[in-house]
C-alpha cells in the first residue's frame, strides 16, 4: 500500500507540474483583478436600456461572474482567465480577443456573441466527469472566425455560427504540448454546427462523433485525422475540405456538395461504410 500510495503521489506531482508549467508559458497570471465581481455586478445593473456596459480591456481574472444578464456589454479585448461564467447570459455580447483560458462555461449562453479572435484554451464545461452534454454552452449566431480553442465542447451548439478560420487544433508548438497536461484532441461529440460557416476551419485530430454539419459551408476545412464517426454532412458544402486519415465510419454524406473537390477521400479510414 505504501508502495502504491507513493506512485500515485509521483503521479500527481507529475501531472501537476506539467499543468504548472504549460500554464507558466502563458506569463503569471495575477489573482488580483482590475475590479471586483461586485463592481461588475453593479455596472451591469446600473445600465440604462438601449446602452451597452463598457468593461473592455479590463482585467478580470478568477472573478465569480455566474448567473449574470451582462446585456450585451462591451468587453472586448479583456481577461477573463480563471473566470466562473456558469449560466452567464453572454448574449450578443462583444468577447473579440478575449481571453477565456481556464474559465468556468459551464450553461454560459454566448449566441450571437462576438468571439473574433479570442482563445478558450482548457475552461471547465461539465460539473463532473460524467460529461452531462446539458451543461455545454451555447454559442448559435456567434462570431467565433480566429477563435482558438482547446476544450472538450460536447454537447454544444453551434447553428448558424460563424467559424472561419477558427482553430480547434489542440497543440500550440510549445513545450509541455502533448505531454499529460495537455489533451492530444479536442472534443466535440454531438456538437450542431447546422448552417455553420467552417471556411478554412482547423478541424484536425477533433472527435465529432454525431455531429451535424447539415447545410454547413465547410469549404478548405480541415478534417484531417479527425474522428466522424456517424457525423451528418448531408446538404453541406465540402468543396476542399480535407479528409486525409479522417474516420468515416457512417459519416452521412448524402445531399452533399463538392464531393468530386474534397481531398484526402482516397486516404479516410472506412470511407467504405459511410453513406454517399
Amino acid at each position: 500500500m505504501v508502495r502504491i500510495f507513493a506512485a500515485l503521489s509521483f503521479f500527481a506531482a507529475l501531472v501537476g507540474s506539467f499543468a504548472a508549467f504549460a500554464d507558466q508559458s502563458l506569463g503569471p497570471v495575477s489573482t488580483k483583478a482590475e475590479l471586483s465581481a461586485r463592481a461588475v455586478t453593479t455596472t451591469l445593473f446600473q445600465a440604462k436600456p438601449g446602452v451597452r456596459p463598457d468593461l473592455s480591456g479590463k482585467f478580470l481574472a478568477y472573478l465569480d461572474l455566474s448567473e449574470l444578464n451582462f446585456k450585451g456589454a462591451n468587453l472586448a479585448r479583456s481577461d477573463f482567465y480563471g473566470a466562473d461564467f456558469t449560466g452567464a447570459n453572454l448574449k450578443g455580447a462583444d468577447l473579440s480577443h478575449t481571453r477565456l483560458d481556464r474559465s468556468v462555461l459551464m450553461r454560459a449562453d454566448l449566441s450571437g456573441a462576438d468571439l473574433t479572435g479570442a482563445t478558450i484554451l482548457r475552461p471547465t464545461i461539465y460539473q463532473d466527469l460524467s460529461t452531462n452534454t446539458q451543461d455545454a454552452p451555447h454559442f448559435s449566431g456567434a462570431n467565433l472566425t480566429e477563435v482558438h480553442v482547446q476544450a472538450e465542447l460536447s454537447g454544444s451548439d453551434f447553428r448558424g455560427a460563424n467559424l472561419t478560420r477558427a482553430n480547434f487544433f489542440p497543440l500550440e508548438g510549445r513545450p509541455g504540448e502533448g505531454t499529460l497536461a495537455t489533451a492530444y484532441r479536442n472534443v466535440l461529440k454531438y456538437c450542431d454546427f447546422s448552417g455553420a460557416r467552417l471556411r478554412d476551419a482547423n478541424m484536425k485530430r477533433t472527435v465529432l462523433w454525431f455531429a451535424k454539419f447539415t447545410g454547413a459551408d465547410l469549404h478548405g476545412a480541415n478534417f484531417a485525422d479527425a474522428d466522424l464517426s456517424r457525423a451528418d454532412f448531408s446538404g453541406a458544402d465540402i468543396s476542399g475540405a480535407d479528409f486525409t486519415h479522417a474516420d468515416l465510419d457512417g459519416a452521412n454524406f448524402v445531399g452533399a456538395v463538392g464531393v468530386a473537390q474534397a481531398k484526402g477521400l482516397d486516404q479516410a479510414v472506412n470511407l467504405d461504410r459511410a453513406l454517399r
